[in-house]
């Protein structure tokens, strides 16, 4: 992705995936929000960093180590959630599954054709998507975990 405007950095994230078990790194984009503190706010959906969703406001620092902007703390959650899927019936198409999602009301991201993750914004009546995503994990579709549920989103 190619930075929108002047205001928008990379930052570096550094993560354990619970349902890809391994160690994750992955950079987004980030619009600032004040420079001379560090805040910035994500402008991605997290594929893989935890207890992190879209338009969190988060602290970075410059790493001399790792030479760039990485995370060091969430200031101030959005009240979006981020799902993570992993299509678990080979014979689906992940972009299916997205669609019934999106129409919902729900973006995702997708790095690979048996994984994405999705966006819940706030305002959105999660209780709808976690009645389809149970329903697509009951037909063996998929299975999902929540790896950021906002308070909003904790029925």
């Amino acid at each position: 992705m190619i930075p929108q405007k002047d205001t928008d950095v990379k930052i570096l994230f550094r993560s354990y995936n619970d349902l890809l078990e391994q160690d994750a790194v992955e950079s987004m984009w980030a619009n600032v929000v004040d420079s001379t503190v560090g805040y910035y706010k994500i402008d991605n959906i997290p594929l893989y960093v935890p207890l992190l969703a879209s338009d969190d406001i988060i602290q970075a620092e410059y790493d001399e180590e790792e030479g760039m902007l990485t995370y060091r703390q969430t200031i101030q959650p959005s009240g979006n959630s981020t799902i993570w899927v992993v299509m678990t019936d080979e014979e689906v198409d992940i972009d299916d599954v997205r669609k019934r999602l999106y129409d919902l009301g729900c973006n995702s991201e997708a790095p690979s054709d048996q994984y994405f993750s999705l966006e819940i914004k706030a305002t959105i009546n999660y209780l709808r998507i976690k009645d389809e995503l149970n329903r697509l994990r009951t037909d063996g579709i998929i299975d999902y975990v929540e790896p950021c549920l906002s308070v909003q989103h904790q029925y």
